[in-house]
């Protein structure tokens, strides 16, 4: 009975605590953090719970520059591209929006949503198609806005593309409102992910996606390469190591024959990466 009155004391303490940081206690963000990992720790808070809201904290913090998809990176369809040769960008990335590039000016005049296309699937070849008549109009941020602002704003304007803009008014890259969820409640599976047991999956003949949690040990084997580093137990720590640092989205480093990609990555750690042997041949 005393150990329970005791229990029961100490969760009132840690919400008195808690209310205490919700009316302007604690001084700062960093005590605020050390107060919710003592709640996980005393299980009043879940792992994904307490990993959610350090999320929200640092969505705060961060610009749009931090995680946006750079321009390297991205796939634009030709402001006067013919109907036939739309479908092949479509199929081959599988995204469903892409920023229409004049490539005159080197400006983007709009976003095509591939779902507007399905209407010219089944007309009369002899339609005319102009890529301007489908397109919808892009919405345009600069690289120092504020995420949690960003997402205010694609909530309110119901969008999910923006294209990010640097300081003389071209292309930086772009960011979805996906790219600013995940960073709130970790990795949305999208046009790059996979069954969940496949950590290589083979593109094509020379290009693989590759978790970066994929063991070196089975990369390895699959590759036939005798990667070994007692540092590092997988191929994002490889990765990472190569680059000297936690690389962005877009980023490449090449390794031996091997030529990867970040696909996906936050400030914290590489998620995805695409690898390209350059010699289109694994090591005998």
């Amino acid at each position: 009975m005393i150990q329970k009155a005791v229990e029961v004391e100490e969760k009132r303490s840690w919400i008195e605590r808690l209310g205490q940081a919700l009316m302007g206690e604690p001084k700062d963000r960093e005590d605020l953090v050390k107060l919710m990992r003592d709640a996980e720790k005393r299980q009043l808070l879940g792992q994904d719970a307490l990993a959610m809201i350090e999320g929200v904290l640092q969505v705060s913090e961060l610009q749009v520059r931090d995680i946006m998809i750079p321009r390297s990176s991205i796939v634009f369809i030709p402001r006067d591209v013919e109907l036939s040769d739309v479908y092949a960008p479509i199929i081959e990335s599988a995204h469903s929006r892409f920023p229409v590039l004049d490539e005159d000016t080197s400006q983007v005049v709009g976003i095509l949503l591939a779902k507007d296309l399905l209407s010219y699937v089944m007309v009369n070849k002899s339609v005319k198609f102009d890529v301007k008549d489908v397109i919808r109009p892009a919405i345009f941020v600069p690289e120092s806005k504020r995420l949690n602002v960003m997402l205010h704003e694609f909530r309110a304007n119901r969008n999910h593309m923006a294209i990010v803009i640097d300081e003389y008014g071209s292309v930086a890259g772009l960011i979805t409102i996906e790219d600013v969820l995940e960073q709130i409640v970790g990795e949305i599976e999208d046009e790059h992910d996979y069954e969940e047991e496949a950590f290589i999956l083979q593109r094509s003949d020379d290009q693989y996606n590759i978790k970066a949690l994929t063991d070196v040990d089975d990369f390895n084997e699959y590759f036939n390469t005798r990667f070994k580093d007692d540092d590092v137990d997988t191929v994002g720590g490889m990765v990472v190591k190569s680059f000297g640092h936690v690389p962005k989205s877009g980023e490449t480093t090449q390794i031996d024959q091997f030529l990867f990609e970040v696909l996906r990555a936050d400030n914290r750690r590489v998620h995805l990466l695409r690898m390209t042997i350059l010699d289109a041949t694994k090591d005998d």
